[in-house]
């Protein structure tokens, strides 16, 4: 069967074409999200891994990037399938197609969400500067950390500013302040939890689209599965709201972006299982 969200906008091909163009400017500037998130690792990377670094590290230096590339496949996937593609078209190789497709995306979702945990990890390897006052020696290359990926070489500007309780993380030169660390541990964490409840959003997602594929998805699953989502996007919600109130504005911006995305995948399942049901009441009065 044909998949038409026009159900529930009340018939109004205006209004259609309005939830369209939104939907998709949304999707539009989520992909642009990509390169500002890889702007913004590249200029950490000069602070970072500045001898380089293993294959097995690319992750936790381009986990953000990686990550957004990654949903924002997922996203078109989920789009093809809850509301592009009809029915009768999602079999056969299509079918194969996508499902792998979504198969790799899975996987460097996980595996971006490694990446944040080693980021997380990584800002709690560091050791308190006992006697040692890094702005009493400028002239060993270090750099001081400002926030969670933003790095600026210490010198005699940044000192001026700075306060005098010092942590380097092991295994780099870089310097940062108790009060930046511990802002930046929260910041981590916020990823983590983050990156860990949109991994249980899209497979709840996955169990939607495939049970509704099958003629499987009830009433009474959606209800079961609203529950668990509602807790979830709280979750997300609250990640949003803690970016925004701590100044990191392009994770705050993304986060805000992705709610809106998946408000227009869940209403697209919601409308093809409307529209399924509603058909198949309809074959059966007709019987």
């Amino acid at each position: 069967m044909t998949k038409d969200s026009d159900t529930l906008l009340g018939g109004s091909d205006f209004n259609y074409r309005l939830y369209t163009g939104v939907k998709y400017l949304v999707y539009v500037l989520l992909t642009f999200n990509v390169f500002l998130f890889l702007q913004e690792e590249l200029g950490a990377l000069e602070h970072t891994f500045v001898d380089g670094f293993e294959p097995s590290q690319i992750i936790q230096v381009f986990s953000a990037t990686i990550d957004t590339t990654a949903w924002v496949l997922l996203l078109l996937l989920f789009e093809l399938e809850t509301s592009v593609l009809d029915d009768n078209r999602i079999q056969g190789w299509v079918k194969r197609g996508l499902h792998w497709v979504r198969l790799l995306c899975y996987a460097a979702v996980y595996y971006a969400f490694t990446g944040y945990y080693a980021e997380l990890t990584m800002l709690y390897d560091a050791s308190p500067l006992v006697g040692f006052d890094p702005c009493a020696s400028l002239d060993q290359g270090l750099s001081m950390q400002v926030d969670i990926d933003e790095y600026v070489p210490l010198d005699a500007a940044s000192c001026a500013v700075s306060g005098n309780q010092w942590f380097q993380l092991n295994g780099f030169q870089i310097v940062s302040e108790s009060e930046v660390l511990a802002a930046a541990r929260a910041l981590a964490w916020t990823d983590v939890i983050n990156s860990a409840a949109w991994l249980l959003v899209v497979i709840m997602l996955e169990v939607e689209v495939r049970l509704q594929l099958r003629g499987n998805l009830s009433d009474q699953i959606m209800a079961f599965t609203k529950w668990i989502k509602f807790a979830l996007y709280g979750t997300l919600f609250g990640a949003a709201g803690y970016w925004g109130v701590a100044g990191d504005f392009l994770d705050f911006w993304d986060a805000a972006l992705w709610l809106f995305a998946f408000i227009f995948i869940e209403l697209n399942v919601f409308e093809w299982q409307h529209e399924t049901s509603h058909t198949e009441n309809a074959t059966a009065q007709e019987a």
